[in-house]
This record gives C-alpha cells, sequence and structure tokens, in this order.
C-alpha cells in the first residue's frame, strides 16, 4: 500500500473488518468487566461504609479511577459506533472511507474529556497532569482502561476479602469470650479480683477495637503476596485475632481448672489432710527412735528432728474455709501449691526419719553379720573352738550393750570375722589387728 496518511498506510478493507471484529472484542469485554465491577459487593459496601485511613485514601483514588473508566469506556464505545457507520455506508468501502477508517482506528482520534480533580486522584495516570482532556488511540485506551481496571479491582478485592474473613470470625470469638466471661463469673473470676478476669476484660477491648477497625479500614489488615500481579492477591493479616484466640483459649482451660477444683475440692483436701497427717506421724516417729538412738548408741551425732510446720496447717485451712464460701478461683492455685508443699513436707519426714535410725541400721547390720558368721562356722563344725567363742562373746557383748559403741563393735565383728576365716582357710578379711589378737595355738 503506497497511500500514507498521518496514521500511517492506508488500512484495506480485510485490515479494517479484522480491527472493527477485535475492537468488539475488547469492547464487549471490557463492558462485562465493568459491570461486573459496578454490581461488586465489595464496591457497594466501600460506597455506603465510613472509611478511615488508607482504605479511606485508596478508595478515593479508586472511585476516581472507576469514574475515568467509563468516561473511557464512552469515548471508546463511540470511536468504535463512528468507525461501524463509517464502514457499513457502502459494501466496498472507497479510498476516503479506508481513510478516514484508518484514522480512527490507528490514530489519536479519541478525545477523553475529564476534571482535573478526577485525574490527579487517579494514581495510575501517568503524569497526573489533571488536563481537561487527553488524545488516545484505541489501543492506548484499551490499555489505559485495563490498567485502571486492574488497580480498582485489586482494592475492592482486598476489601472484601478482609470484610468477609475477618468480622465473622471476630464474632464468633467474641460470643465464645461472652460463654467464658459468663462461666468465669459463675466461678468467682472477675476483673481485679484474679489475673484470668483481668485478661478476660483486655481480650474484650481488643476485639471490640479490632472489629471496628476491621469495619472502617480494611486494608490496613491486608497483606498483599510479594510478586503477584493479579487483582486481590494476598491474605487478611490475622495475626492480632490470632493472637486474641490464643489468650482466650488460654484463660479457657484456666477456668475449667477451676470449674475441676470446684468439682473434686473435697476429695482433694481430704488427701491433703492424710499427707500432712502421714508427716506428722513420721516426723513423731523420727523423735521417738532419736531418743532411742541417744540411749543405745554411743558416740553418735543424731541430726535433730524439726516439728511440723504450722504455715502448712494455716494454709490448709484457709482453703478450707475458700471452699466453704465456693472462692474456687482462690482455692485452685492455693491446692496446687499446698499440693506439692504437703509431698515435699511427707519427703523431708521421710529423710529425716532415715537419717535417725541410721546407727540402728548398722547396728543391725553388724548384728546379722556376726549371726551369719557364727552359722558358717557351725556348719563347718568349729563352733566350740574356744578363741571363735571368745571373740564371738566380745563382739555381742557389744553390740547388745547400752549404749554400743558402733565403732568399737564394728572392730570385734571383723576380728570374729578374721579369727573365722583363718580357721576355714578362706580369704583373710581386712579390717584391724590389735595385741590381744591370737598369735599362735600356745598363746
Amino acid at each position: 500500500m503506497g497511500v500514507t496518511d498521518p496514521a500511517g498506510p492506508v488500512m484495506d478493507r480485510d485490515e479494517v473488518d479484522r480491527a472493527l471484529a477485535r475492537l468488539g472484542a475488547e469492547h464487549e469485554a471490557i463492558e462485562t468487566s465493568l459491570l461486573a465491577l459496578q454490581d461488586h459487593a465489595g464496591r457497594r459496601l466501600l460506597e455506603g461504609a465510613e472509611l478511615t485511613g488508607v482504605t479511606k485514601e485508596r478508595w478515593t483514588a479508586a472511585e476516581a479511577s472507576i469514574t475515568l473508566l467509563w468516561a473511557y469506556f464512552d469515548a471508546y464505545t463511540d470511536a468504535l459506533r463512528s468507525a461501524r457507520e463509517i464502514r457499513s455506508r457502502r459494501r466496498w468501502s472507497s479510498r476516503d472511507d479506508l481513510v478516514e477508517l484508518t484514522e480512527l482506528l490507528r490514530g489519536e482520534s479519541v478525545t477523553v474529556a475529564g476534571s482535573a480533580a478526577a485525574t490527579a486522584n487517579t494514581p495510575t495516570l501517568h503524569g497526573g497532569s489533571g488536563k481537561l482532556s487527553e488524545q488516545f488511540t484505541l489501543v492506548t485506551l484499551v490499555d489505559r482502561m485495563n490498567e485502571l481496571y486492574a488497580t480498582s479491582l485489586d482494592m475492592v478485592v482486598a476489601a472484601d476479602a478482609v470484610w468477609s474473613a475477618l468480622p465473622a470470625r471476630i464474632d464468633l470469638l467474641a460470643a465464645e469470650l461472652q460463654r467464658t466471661r459468663r462461666l468465669a463469673h459463675s466461678v468467682g473470676v472477675r476483673p481485679g479480683e484474679h489475673p484470668a478476669g483481668d485478661d478476660l476484660e483486655r481480650i474484650t477491648r481488643t476485639l471490640t477495637n479490632l472489629r471496628a477497625e476491621v469495619v472502617s479500614d480494611p486494608l490496613a489488615y491486608w497483606v498483599p503476596t510479594q510478586g503477584s500481579s493479579a487483582p486481590g492477591g494476598g491474605k487478611p493479616d490475622t495475626t492480632v485475632y490470632d493472637r486474641e484466640a490464643r489468650a482466650l483459649e488460654d484463660v479457657r482451660r484456666e477456668i475449667d481448672a477451676v470449674l475441676t477444683v470446684r468439682q473434686d475440692a473435697e476429695q482433694r483436701l481430704i488427701k491433703l489432710r492424710d499427707v500432712l497427717s502421714r508427716a506428722d506421724r513420721t516426723l513423731a516417729e523420727a523423735r521417738t527412735a532419736r531418743g532411742e538412738v541417744l540411749a543405745k548408741i554411743a558416740a553418735t551425732e543424731v541430726p535433730v528432728v524439726s516439728g511440723p510446720p504450722t504455715v502448712l496447717q494455716e494454709q490448709l485451712a484457709t482453703a478450707a474455709e475458700y471452699r466453704r464460701h465456693a472462692q474456687w478461683h482462690r482455692l485452685s492455685p492455693l491446692l496446687e501449691s499446698l499440693e506439692q508443699k504437703a509431698e515435699d513436707e511427707l519427703l523431708r519426714a521421710r529423710e529425716s526419719l532415715t537419717a535417725v535410725t541410721a546407727p540402728l541400721a548398722v547396728r543391725a547390720e553388724l548384728r546379722g553379720r556376726l549371726d551369719a558368721y557364727k552359722a558358717k562356722v557351725a556348719r563347718h563344725g568349729l563352733a566350740e573352738d574356744p578363741f571363735l567363742i571368745e571373740r564371738y562373746d566380745a563382739a555381742r557383748r557389744m553390740l547388745w550393750s547400752a549404749p554400743c559403741d558402733l565403732r568399737v563393735a564394728e572392730q570385734a565383728v571383723l576380728r570374729y570375722q578374721q579369727a573365722a576365716a583363718e580357721l576355714l582357710g578362706g580369704p583373710r578379711v581386712p579390717g584391724p589387728r590389735g595385741p590381744e589378737d591370737r598369735q599362735g595355738p600356745g598363746s
């Protein structure tokens, strides 16, 4: 094609028809998208909401973009209608018709009038010059509409996603919070009296503020997906919601623990009294045993046995008082503390008894060892050996005398073992040897 005009080579009839078909399809697609955006639930909510913060700023810009979109679409529709009218004048378009169509379809033939305010509020407009009108080709106009549509739809979809997700979840959590508050009040867990009551008040305030913020500024709770160009790419930010849900779950577990206390408080108090009673009896036994040790064992340091701690009895009485007055929130932590302290007290009493009776256990062990060697000697026919009888009697007198010197008695038992080992021909029993030890048959 040798003929040209400012829009480039003049299009032939086939090129014009293909261009009109393509532009008609684009027109239909754009119209469908604009109508869908117009009817989008998120857009209707944005129009009627009292917005704040970043959502208010972006919706102001989006509204200007949507207004401009319709202005662009109307100009695009008029241009496409004019082109179709020119093409329909005759079956075989004349050269003048083709020149006019080429200018209309390829040149900057579309003039869009717009206000300076609308242009300034639309960040996607390159330059944001605020001109009262602009010139476009149809291709450029389609690109501009696609750009405006994508940014507007992204904002609408994001706000709608937050509104669809968070307020309903907050309401469900708030309902659960109210049930927990009623349950807490039934067991005496109230603000200022129990930490869980204070937590419930804080969670209530946080959820109330969160819901108000989500409704007025949903985009403040939107996290875009990095690298995503699709409209609405991202997810609602549930950080605050999740934190409060976990806090409420912790409080609910604590309330359940208080309820459990209410159900089995009597059994736990009975068990506590039994444990403390056993500890007292064990300490009394240890005190009696100490007197016996001091009377029967000489040269031995016996640990002092302390009395039962009165503070535990006082706390037990306080716990019983809490139960009588149904102060379950106070009884719960006190019972847990008392149960641990009671077990520790019983363990301490048992350790005290063991430490006090240790010398008696040593004496019993020496007695058993002496009798075991005597039986062994008797099995080998040496029960009548005078030297063994002498050693046995000496050791026995020491072990069965009061007070018993354990150190001297142990040496006497070792001497008897050594003498028996020598006569039996077994391995020598290590131990001290004194001048009175046997030196030979003639001593």
